[in-house]
């Protein structure tokens, strides 16, 4: 795989930021623990209906994350040089996105496991939850390189903060159904609540994937346009 040598250089590059990796990991665990207190108040701030919308919080970060290290590299003279190698866009771009997918197994993987500490609950197959979240994480990732590769290192943020309000609103910390009307039209339009919906539907009810297929074929289509289009951008911005 002719991205493999740039893939490396960047998962050096992620593994030697601690501070930010650690935060990555740590803070959608400490959202975790703050608003599964609320439980008492509202049933949908138990342990197992809170925990997709903080993953996909966790998500957010990461796709944040990847598309920094983007468009600060095609700030600098590396990139000039890097885009003399001998590779096609989407190596270009599967170079700057797999090394931030073990982030999002081991930030996954870390929420799930606090949660069952503290009253998780799987009634459902995870292989399920699983397939889901990797269609979720893929297209946050794929979003990171479209970000990268269209904002600067100063702008970037501005589109992070409407990506995790669109994920916030899709229904990550509210329930869309008790709320109704307007917020829970636009968030059906998104993925981001179809993603949510599916998960807490294995989670909490044990549905199988008949139940979600419709929510999983919306995400994986999200997921799927969004990778292509992430090619296209960085070809556009490398030629122009």
């Amino acid at each position: 795989m002719r991205s493999l040598a740039l893939a490396r250089k960047n998962f050096t590059e992620v593994w030697r930021d601690p501070l930010s990796l650690g935060l990555t990991i740590a803070l959608p665990i400490a959202m975790l623990l703050v608003l599964q207190l609320l439980s008492d108040v509202d049933e949908f701030f138990s342990v197992t209906s809170l925990i997709p919308g903080v993953v996909l919080f966790g998500l957010v970060m990461l796709m944040f994350s990847a598309a920094l290290a983007l468009a600060r590299d095609r700030e600098s003279e590396l990139f000039s040089r890097l885009l003399t190698a001998p590779l096609r866009s989407n190596e270009f771009v599967a170079g700057y996105s797999v090394p931030y997918l073990p982030v999002a197994v081991i930030q996954t993987v870390a929420l799930f496991a606090v949660g069952l500490t503290i009253g998780l609950e799987i009634n459902g197959n995870l292989l399920l939850v699983v397939l889901v979240l990797a269609a979720i994480s893929g297209m946050y990732v794929a979003l990171g390189m479209i970000l990268g590769s269209v904002f600067t290192t100063k702008t970037v943020s501005f589109p992070y903060i409407g990506i995790l309000l669109l994920t916030i609103f899709g229904g990550a910390w509210m329930d869309l159904e008790a709320i109704g009307g307007g917020f829970q039209t636009v968030g059906d339009w998104f993925p981001f609540a179809h993603a949510l919906d599916a998960i807490r539907s294995v989670l909490i009810d044990g549905a199988d994937f008949t139940a979600i297929a419709n929510d999983f074929w919306w995400v994986l289509g999200y997921a799927v346009v969004t990778v292509i289009l992430a090619v296209i951008i960085f070809k556009r911005r490398m030629v122009g």
